[in-house]
């Protein structure tokens, strides 16, 4: 499973990144507006961190404007992933692009139906919402396992990838339920490497290493 990591604040995109985990990036006007930065600034600055898929969002409702906003964003960089609503208006659009050769994300995926359509329309990436669904007592990961059945019946080629992630136990079961790829914040990604047993072992080598009054340099 890939990992994307879902932020605007470039100082922890390059952070990670150094680690060799991370293969693109999402991001959205909620993240920008936290990141205090002007929007096609930090788009482009992170295009230069990853060599991945970089998803830029446009902002329009409407497809004419959709498509307008896309083309600019399209100028920043060649990894550019155009993200779009799943709407009839942003799948007119992601037909549009995708036909041009252009990556798209199809975002605020809720249902198997909504998937389905954004796979039909040629998104790149279909993002379901995984943490807001289980905020309305919804299984989130259910919706995974769904959508990966229908994709896999008719050999559609949009990859899952799983958005609103809030947890490790939530990459765990996408990767499990077999998300293609997880968006996830950089707080969560790196707490994936955190474990009690590890810390502990890690604490007994040190004491052990210690006592032989010895050192590697």
């Amino acid at each position: 499973m890939k990992f994307f990591v879902d932020t605007a604040e470039t100082k922890d995109i390059r952070e990670l990144a150094s680690t060799g985990l991370i293969d693109g990036v999402t991001t959205n006007p909620s993240l920008i507006v936290k990141s205090g930065r002007d929007f096609k600034e930090v788009i482009a600055e992170i295009c230069e961190i990853t060599d991945g898929p970089v998803s830029a969002e446009v902002t329009a409702l409407e497809t004419t404007q959709m498509l307008a906003e896309a083309k600019e964003l399209l100028k920043i960089a060649n990894n550019i992933a155009i993200k779009v609503p799943l709407t009839i208006d942003g799948l007119k659009t992601c037909k549009a692009l995708t036909d041009e050769g252009h990556m798209v994300n199809v975002t605020l995926c809720f249902s198997a139906n909504q998937a389905l359509l954004a796979a039909k329309a040629g998104a790149t990436f279909i993002s379901p919402f995984i943490g807001r669904l289980d905020d309305l007592n919804i299984d989130g990961m259910e919706l995974i396992e769904d959508i990966r059945t229908i994709y896999d019946n008719y050999g559609f080629e949009t990859e899952i990838l799983a958005a609103s992630i809030r947890n490790a136990n939530h990459v765990k079961e996408c990767a499990l339920a077999g998300a293609d790829v997880a968006t996830i914040p950089p707080a969560v990604i790196k707490g994936l490497a955190n474990h009690a047993l590890t810390d502990k072992g890690i604490e007994a080598f040190m004491k052990d290493w210690a006592t032989t009054g010895q050192s590697i340099l």
